[in-house]
């Protein structure tokens, strides 16, 4: 399955822990060149010593400023002169009533969630463009496609990053170029350690000892890449088996 993997380079969001980690991890492992974005550099430099990426393959990261994103992309296409998959994964999940007016933390996952995703695609798009060649992965959530007491904004973020995506796929048809959104459902990460209300956070950790591990997310990435550069496959939903939601 990891046929077509090798050599192409790939630039990952929030790659310092989680789902981006794990990904770094297979992807690595299947001989793609990688350049990892994340805030916390510490993390990403020890994650890129241990898997000999070199030097050139970090670049502290926040995703809510547009110019880090861009200069993350520009920095994949100066290393190895060319991009040729980029996954959108940074995101946050501090869920909560409405009615408790976290409007901090809405603020937040708009940033991060929706702004994160639609920079990654304006940094990556001119050059796919060019190229007549790209892979845009962007990662959603279950959350994107069922919303709960809760979960409201959460869910808007998610489901505006399934929509922004099956636009775009529509529009670079011309280009070549290939759109996959990822809907996690519970996959072990430090995702449910961005909610700040006690009592939901509690809830969702109900939810999430049923967790699969990351790489789970990893093998959904390298299912997508692998296919044939004719086959595009567009969007991947999955799930713990145990998990109802």
């Amino acid at each position: 399955m990891s046929e077509g993997i090798k050599d192409k380079v790939v630039v990952i969001t929030g790659a310092s822990s989680g789902l981006g980690e794990a990904a770094t991890r297979r992807l690595a492992q299947n001989g793609a060149k990688l350049v990892l974005g994340a805030r916390r550099l510490d993390r990403l430099q020890s994650l890129a010593d241990e898997l000999s990426l070199g030097g050139d393959a970090v670049v502290r990261t926040d995703v809510t400023q547009r110019a880090e994103v861009k200069r993350l992309v520009d920095r994949a296409v100066q290393s190895h002169g060319r991009i040729d998959v980029i996954i959108n994964n940074a995101g946050l999940m501090p869920l909560s009533p409405l009615e408790r007016l976290k409007i901090d933390d809405w603020d937040r996952m708009i940033d991060v969630n929706i702004k994160g995703v639609l920079y990654g695609v304006a940094a990556a798009l001119p050059h796919m463009k060019a190229q007549k060649s790209g892979h845009i992965i962007n990662v959603s959530s279950v959350a994107g496609h069922k919303v709960r007491p809760g979960s409201t904004v959460y869910s808007a973020t998610k489901t505006a990053v399934r929509v922004i995506s099956e636009g775009l796929r529509q529009e670079v048809k011309p280009y070549n170029i290939r759109t996959t959104i990822i809907s996690p459902g519970a996959v072990a990460s430090e995702l449910p350690d961005s909610v700040t209300e006690p009592d939901v956070a509690e809830n969702v950790r109900k939810v999430y000892e049923n967790a699969i591990p990351a790489d789970s997310f990893a093998s959904m990435v390298i299912f997508a890449m692998s296919q044939p550069e004719d086959v595009d496959v567009n969007e991947i939903l999955f799930r713990p088996t145990r998990q109802e939601y």
